[in-house]
């Protein structure tokens, strides 16, 4: 603190007091200062997050029309990207190895895998960006940043409602007509999203950190999907193999095959309750409410430390 004399000069005086031997912490709380980009307690970040969620609705539909702008077909191809995945999936897959053999409606079958698994795989590519690719808007906004997260897994889920009108073409093409199994589509979904925006946030932190982790990724997401039954009957390739009890626990009760089966079960006639793993709903809302929470509080605790650095 500094004071004039009587003859203009500055003197320094002492600061009062009663602020001698205060730390840093104490003086600030003293003044009721606090910390510049500090985390909210949770309560307060879930309801900053709900009051911006008119942001995230929107900043997910704008990327998801940006994300095609450039091509001629524009997007077209958020339907024609899933589908000709599954066209090569069915060719080599199908017929080259074999793996049709004793699944019925095998097309609606693969076609209805890719798509859910789609759905997860870009979900956490994206999540793995989510911070590390948008440092520009981390550094200038101030804003809860599992907007980003959140946001692009609400994009990937407008692209797979999208591709799920396809998906019926292809239902009726094959001669599944629609039932009231159908409607089991929505809390499928939903479990599926919570549990997508749970693992895109943990994979959000870990990016934010670690930027090369998204080129390690494509490599996990492409092992996870031969694990996941997208291509194949789990039950058909375990059928007399003797292979350890734990393995076929941790393959039926995978969550990306959790999910798939479930939409398999709800679209498809074929496809009955005796193919789906023992409490197959429980796997499914365990898994969404397991990530959900822990996805959340894991991105929430480094909430102060995005984009520094």
């Amino acid at each position: 603190m500094s004071e004039t004399t009587h003859d203009g000069a500055v003197a320094m005086s002492a600061p009062p007091a009663s602020d001698e031997g205060l730390s840093p912490a104490q003086r600030a709380q003293k003044y009721g200062l606090a910390q510049s980009g500090a985390r909210p307690s949770l309560p307060d970040y879930v309801r900053q997050l709900w009051q911006r969620r008119h942001f995230i609705s929107a900043f997910a539909s704008a990327k998801l029309t940006a994300q095609y702008s450039q091509a001629k077909l524009g997007q077209v191809w958020q339907v024609a990207t899933p589908l000709l995945n599954a066209l090569v999936y069915y060719l080599i897959f199908g017929l080259l190895i074999g793996t049709r053999k004793g699944v019925p409606d095998f097309v609606p079958f693969l076609v209805t895998g890719v798509f859910i698994f789609t759905f997860t795989q870009s979900s956490v590519m994206a999540g793995t960006r989510a911070i590390s690719g948008n440092l520009g808007l981390v550094r200038a906004l101030h804003f809860p940043r599992a907007c980003l997260p959140v946001s692009f897994c609400l994009m990937q889920l407008q692209q797979l409602l999208f591709s799920m009108g396809v998906l019926v073409l292809i239902l009726l093409g094959f001669g599944q007509m629609p039932t009231w199994s159908w409607l089991l589509v929505f809390p499928a979904l939903t479990l599926q999203f919570v549990f997508n925006t749970g693992l895109a946030m943990v994979m959000a932190r870990l990016g934010s950190k670690t930027p090369d982790l998204a080129q390690l990724m494509p490599f996990i997401m492409r092992t996870w999907m031969y694990a996941s039954g997208v291509m194949f009957s789990i039950d058909l390739i375990l059928k007399g193999k003797h292979v350890p009890h734990f393995v076929e626990v941790l393959l039926n009760g995978n969550p990306a095959a959790v999910y798939i089966d479930l939409m398999r079960f709800a679209l498809i006639d074929s496809f009955t309750h005796k193919q789906l793993p023992p409490h197959v709903w429980a796997f499914a809302g365990g898994w969404a409410l397991l990530m959900g929470v822990v996805g959340f509080v894991y991105f929430w605790k480094a909430e102060e430390r995005y984009g520094r650095g």
